[in-house]
């Protein structure tokens, strides 16, 4: 994997070289790095992450484009957005699936976060060929990924997490989930992560151009390991964070870390890969619980795994109540609606065996007990995790 000849074949697809700035190539640079000498790419491995690259390389040379064509685009404001936070799998995305239900709201949706150009419009927001496109990605990522199905709700017009449009800065996760790259992840946890979510909403301002509403709902746990730089391009931001047993969430983590990693590496590590996800968590959680206790505790809003699942309109209500909105009939009808239809999906039992990826989870626990006590998280099971929690 060679940075310039992917920064080449970008410039190609994309008939520009202009990047607007170079703040993406430490980034572009540590990750190949990561990827060549510590991810053990098999020849599918090699071709997946050089394909994911060039992609969000050229993603990001037709915003560019589209900003030299269109300056006017710059004067968009996006205003108190709302964030969901929170560890993976406690029920964040039906949560977002939820929202995203509010005609009033604007969600960034799978197809238009893998590929933002042309800004989509109103009139055919929802007949775009992208969303064909979309779903014949998400269909080929579950024919090579077996097992991923069924582990979070997707949808090529559903919410997608913001982690994409962060990538375009090569300052994600995203990649993380894809390939073991420990060097590439140390660095993420201590860069600056300002360029990229400047670059965020430089991305959101070119997709609510033609096509409101711009009340923005956003989401992916991610942002808790840099809420700091988020804050200092969101001032105003208001956040919702979902809650669940730590005990149950990490087996369930790793598992789909291991599903990728099964297919595009030669020497997959599912200890290796308890070992990350429980340092990372804990210095995700770390970080947001200081944010909070720094003054920003009223910006919060909390919700638990166990809370959605018995009562989600209500939980939906209360979150709209304590952010001064009210929950319109047409988006109470059609929440109802989804979270019905989906039920069979989100509920399909799986278990996760703790042990495979290292994990005892009375230790866990003890490491997390600050999470836990913090915001009076109930243990759920004993030592075997089961149930996907999307």
């Amino acid at each position: 994997m060679d940075v310039e000849q992917m920064v080449e074949a970008a410039v190609e697809r994309a008939g520009s070289d202009d990047f607007g700035g170079d703040t993406w190539r430490e980034g572009l640079e540590v990750l190949v790095r990561s990827l060549e000498e510590e991810a053990a790419l098999n020849e599918v491995g090699v071709a997946a992450m050089t394909d994911q690259i060039v992609g969000y390389l050229v993603n990001r040379l037709m915003v560019e484009q589209w900003y030299v064509r269109h300056p006017e685009i710059d004067d968009q404001e996006i205003v108190a957005p709302l964030f969901g936070l929170g560890l993976p799998r406690t029920g964040s995305t039906a949560l977002a699936f939820l929202l995203a239900q509010d005609p009033a709201r604007r969600s960034l949706r799978t197809w238009e976060a893998g590929a933002p150009c042309p800004p989509p419009e109103t009139a055919t927001e929802h007949v775009d060929p992208r969303i064909a496109d979309a779903q014949a990605a998400i269909d080929l990522t579950n024919e090579m990924f077996p097992g991923f199905e069924g582990m979070i709700p997707t949808a090529a017009t559903g919410p997608q997490e913001c982690l994409l449009l962060l990538a375009l800065d090569f300052r994600s996760l995203v990649f993380e989930g894809m390939a073991r790259v420990p060097s590439y992840a140390s660095w993420l946890l201590q860069c600056d992560m300002e360029p990229a979510y400047r670059y965020h909403r430089r991305v959101l301002k070119l997709l609510q151009w033609r096509c409101p509403p711009e009340r923005w709902w956003l989401r992916t746990p991610a942002h808790m390991f840099s809420i700091d730089a988020l804050h200092a391009v969101y001032p105003d931001a208001r956040f919702v964070m979902t809650h669940r047993d730590v005990g149950e969430v990490l087996p369930s983590v790793c598992a789909l870390y291991d599903t990728f990693s099964r297919v595009l590496s030669d020497r997959p590590d599912p200890v290796a890969i308890g070992t990350q996800n429980v340092e990372q968590w804990a210095t995700a959680l770390r970080r947001l619980v200081a944010f909070r206790d720094r003054g920003h505790e009223d910006r919060f809003h909390d919700v638990s795994f166990e809370a959605v699942q018995r009562d989600p309109l209500g939980q939906v209500e209360s979150l709209y109540a304590d952010l001064g909105e009210e929950l319109g009939t047409e988006a109470r009808s059609r929440m109802l609606a989804w979270w019905t239809e989906s039920s069979e999906g989100r509920t399909r039992p799986h278990t996760y065996r703790a042990e495979e990826y290292g994990l005892d989870l009375r230790d866990v626990r003890d490491r997390f007990a600050f999470y836990h006590d913090r915001f009076g998280i109930p243990v759920e099971g004993p030592a075997r995790a089961s149930a996907g929690g999307r």
